[in-house]
């Protein structure tokens, strides 16, 4: 098989789809790679690093798509790449399909096999292929919403930890998955107060568990959440719904009412995200402000430290991607339903029930779809 890693062109998005080093074992398994020049810069991977590694070097874009079997990357297609993906190829990456009717209208209309990182499950019921991203993301998101709270940003003026003397800020995080337990990590490694809500008992107490009593453990309801986040400096939303939009659970009212100053950092923005003012921004332009409270919504956070993301997301998908290549699309997915859970659009088909739910498309089974 053929594997096209072309560059990514999100604003600031510096990660890539395979390293040299996943190239090579790509390679040692014998199929070969085409690289679009400079597509490993931003992580310090230069085109010779690639070369060597066995790889091909592309000129453009184009030429990646117009002769990969495969097109592995890390973000979304944006719309002068979904132009160039045929009916006979696969994309692997991350789509968030859920928040993007066009990018779901264009996949679908390419006839493209297309599969989500952020969907493939494993038999715990956990996303392997997202992990990594969220471990980054919520780390992220302290970082940057301690940043923004600086008055120089916008923000109160209040730093996380404190001082000897004066009380340390209030941090709230809705969710306490993957992304909500890095951010927790984060803060109180900072020395804030930190909350969590979730509506899971057996998460809340896997995280008092972890953290003591530096932790408090809130079971998340609407009053609730209004409480907590009226009272907050930072607040994180780490809320996901597996492949569908977020729900908003922040309403623009409550927003209204908040601290002026005090900072939302919306990790959920990928797929919609948790608070009803939300709205993606970029690394370049990274917050704005509603209500005098300061929003921070990057859609792709990790790509704020390639380095350590792509190599992190390699570790997990370099697996898949050799099952692909090795086994064909159809084998791959098929041998594994876990891996199947990420097939979201097949031929023309929506074959995710959230996407399909959220969109309006009709819903076909993905193993249904593959077999005709």
């Amino acid at each position: 098989m053929l594997i096209g890693v072309p560059k990514e062109i999100k604003n600031h998005e510096y990660r890539v789809g395979l390293t040299p080093e996943s190239a090579s074992e790509a390679i040692a398994h014998g199929h070969r790679v085409m690289v679009e020049s400079q597509a490993g810069i931003g992580i310090g991977a230069s085109d010779e690093s690639y070369q060597a590694a066995g790889a091909e070097i592309a000129g453009d874009a184009g030429a990646v798509f117009a002769a990969a079997d495969m097109i592995v990357k890390v973000k979304e297609p944006l719309a002068r790449e979904r132009a160039l993906l045929r009916r006979d190829q696969v994309l692997f990456t991350y789509l968030h399909l859920a928040p993007d009717p066009e990018q779901t209208k264009d996949l679908v209309a390419s006839g493209a096999t297309c599969i989500a990182y952020e969907t493939v499950t494993d038999s715990h019921g956990g996303l392997p292929l997202l992990a990594p991203m969220s471990q980054v993301a919520g780390r992220l998101a302290v970082q940057a919403g301690a940043t923004a709270l600086e008055r120089a940003h916008g923000g109160s003026g209040i730093l996380l930890g404190g001082v000897p003397g004066v009380e340390p800020g209030k941090v709230v995080v809705i969710g306490g998955g993957v992304v909500g337990e890095n951010a927790i990590e984060m803060a109180l490694g900072l020395g804030a107060e930190v909350v969590v809500l979730d509506r899971n008992v057996d998460v809340l107490g896997r995280l008092s568990h972890r953290f003591g009593h530096g932790l408090k453990t809130v079971y998340s309801t609407r009053a609730a959440i209004e409480r907590q986040v009226l009272d907050a400096d930072l607040v994180v939303g780490a809320v996901l719904v597996v492949g569908a939009a977020a729900p908003k659970l922040v309403t623009a009212d409550l927003v209204s009412r908040m601290k002026t100053g005090s900072v939302l950092a919306d990790v959920a923005i990928d797929q919609g995200g948790c608070f009803e003012t939300s709205k993606a921004t970029t690394h370049e332009d990274p917050t704005y402000v509603v209500d005098g409270v300061v929003h921070y919504c990057v859609a792709n956070m990790p790509g704020g430290v390639p380095r350590t993301s792509t190599y992190a997301l390699n570790n997990v998908t370099l697996p898949y991607v050799l099952a692909l290549a090795d086994k064909g699309f159809k084998a791959a997915l098929l041998a594994n339903p876990n891996f199947l859970a990420g097939l979201n659009v097949f031929k023309g088909q929506v074959t995710c029930e959230a996407v399909a739910r959220d969109l309006g498309y009709d819903y076909i089974d993905p193993a249904t779809a593959l077999a005709a």
